[in-house]
């Protein structure tokens, strides 16, 4: 019988295919709209993490004063110094590998080229807790972290806007009123999560820079990378009780240094992402109601059209439960339809504009799932009504109708 019931509802459909297609309209666009907003809210996501990822793993970043950022923020607080590397590194299991950095900022020139960039003074730990790969060339060698020997490592804009199509390595580069020898190029890593260029640097020896561009001992920032095995908040809190106790600051005394877990940033910067998605899936869900009342009015029309082959039915022994099945099926068969038609559509939809956006497409099951089972259940909301209204109709009545 369920069979038969079907294909009675797929003839109905097909007699009036114009109009069976304007009906699930609402729920194609409902079901497309949904999925293409989660999916590509999901890619924004992932694209956030591995842009922090990028900046290094299991990374904590420290820098003098309340706050990370530069400015009165960190007015009167010390800086750190090259022992305070060093005394992490040695006393604190945890770590991997902890780089000193001094920066600032200059410009540099190549011949006819001249390229304003940020230069980083640190260690070859630098390169590993940043996740840097070389593309060419070799790191810092032992005699030249120690001798503060002037050769650099530079990132893929700096190549690009020096040395154009030309081998860097071996050539010199002039910065205020010293030359330095290119060493190695950095593989590229293209924008961080807040925007910046992280391939626009020059990375060199620390005590290099310290001497020659900055004139002091003191270290600006510790980047500190966690292995893999270990709990990265309890090395957090290892850190932070050395330095407290290094920089002698009293229990009762805030520090005066900020430790940043790229962690927080990550679950910061996916949670805004997530509440964006969510907003807007919810929003797209509303023409999913819309296409439901459309169907509903539909099948109220067609009752009323077919109030006469009702009556037949109903007088030959029809039940009113197989009436009733009959313009319920018709309805979930075409709101099922749409939800098929609508994951066929976002799944396009989705790749094209992840593309466009530069985002990696994430296909998510449970949401095309979620959408076609809930489009499903629109026409079994949405359709009872008019089906219950044609079983209850009285046959003698149905009959007489023109």
């Amino acid at each position: 019988m369920l069979w038969n019931t079907l294909l009675l509802a797929l003839r109905s459909i097909r007699r009036n295919l114009m109009r069976s297609f304007l009906t699930v309209l609402g729920i194609v666009i409902g079901v497309a709209a949904v999925i293409t907003m989660v999916t590509l809210g999901n890619g924004a996501t992932q694209s956030i993490a591995d842009q922090v990822a990028s900046l290094g793993s299991n990374l904590l970043i420290m820098r003098p004063g309340q706050r990370l950022s530069a400015g009165r923020e960190t007015a009167g607080a010390p800086n750190f110094k090259l022992s305070d590397a060093e005394a992490i590194a040695a006393q604190i299991g945890a770590v991997r590998a902890v780089a000193p950095t001094a920066s600032r900022g200059s410009t540099v020139i190549h011949g006819a080229r001249n390229w304003a960039t940020g230069i980083t003074g640190s260690t070859n730990a630098w390169f590993e807790t940043g996740n840097w790969q070389l593309a060419s060339g070799r790191l810092f060698g032992e005699a030249e972290e120690r001798g503060g020997k002037a050769v650099c490592v530079i990132g893929e804009t700096v190549r690009r806007e020096l040395f154009r199509q030309q081998d860097p390595l071996g050539e010199s580069i002039r910065i205020k009123q010293f030359s330095c020898e290119v060493i190695g190029t950095l593989v590229s890593k293209g924008q961080s999560a807040f925007g910046s260029d992280q391939d626009d640097v020059i990375v060199m020896p620390l005590r290099t820079v310290q001497r020659r561009l900055i004139g002091t001992q003191d270290v600006s920032g510790l980047r500190i990378s966690v292995r893999d095995d270990a709990s990265i908040d309890q090395a957090k809190k290892q850190v932070v009780l050395l330095m407290r106790e290094r920089r002698k600051i009293a229990p009762n005394e805030d520090d005066n240094f900020s430790v940043l877990d790229t962690r927080q940033i990550t679950e910061t910067l996916s949670g805004t992402t997530r509440v964006m998605t969510t907003l807007l899936g919810a929003v797209a869900a509303v023409s999913l109601l819309v296409g439901g009342i459309g169907i509903m009015n539909i099948m109220l029309v067609s009752v009323t059209e077919r109030t006469r082959e009702i009556g037949i039915r109903l007088a030959i022994g029809a039940l009113e439960r197989e009436v009733l099945l009959q313009f319920l099926i018709e309805a979930v068969v075409l709101s099922s339809l749409g939800g098929l038609i609508g994951i066929v559509l976002a799944t396009g939809a989705s790749i094209g504009l992840a593309g466009l956006m530069q985002v990696p497409y994430i296909f998510n099951p449970s949401i095309n799932l979620m959408s076609f089972v809930f489009s499903a259940a629109i026409g079994v909301i949405f359709g009872f009504f008019p089906a219950r209204r044609a079983a209850r109709l009285d046959p003698i009545e149905a009959l007489r109708h023109e």
